[in-house]
């Protein structure tokens, strides 16, 4: 899967929305197939008008995700959640600014309040799952 440096880098060059939407689309296909045994209550993210599903791994101190959801778009943010925030230290997740983050995508004028909504409880719940320690 791509960085989130250079997903932030493509996406920047496309100028139509219907372009970044087929981006979003398509890394989202690039996802890594998400485990059957992970697609249940304990893993689903609450507040996302789709199905959308976290499962996180640790290794050492970092913090590794895989995610899935039924909806394509929503599948493309979830590709951009994992990218920016999987393989991190779980001290760094915290920091991460991800309104700062997410400004170059200007998804905020671009996304439905649902999809928006969903957006923000897959961060809170990427944050929650790092301070479990």
């Amino acid at each position: 899967m791509a960085s989130f440096e250079d997903i932030r880098s493509d996406f920047e060059f496309l100028d139509e929305w219907d372009e970044r939407y087929k981006y979003l689309i398509d890394i989202g296909r690039n996802l890594a197939p998400y485990p059957d045994e992970f697609r249940d209550e304990a893993h689903k993210v609450r507040g996302c008008a789709s199905q959308v599903w976290l499962h996180a791994i640790r290794e050492g101190d970092r913090l590794f995700l895989k995610g899935d959801s039924d909806a394509h778009i929503v599948k493309g943010l979830v590709a951009l959640m994992i990218a920016l925030y999987s393989g991190k230290p779980v001290h760094e997740i915290s920091a991460i600014d991800p309104e700062a983050e997410l400004a170059p995508f200007d998804l905020k004028d671009h996304l439905t309040p649902q999809r928006s909504n969903g957006l923000h409880s897959m961060i809170a719940r990427i944050r929650a799952i790092a301070a479990q320690g």
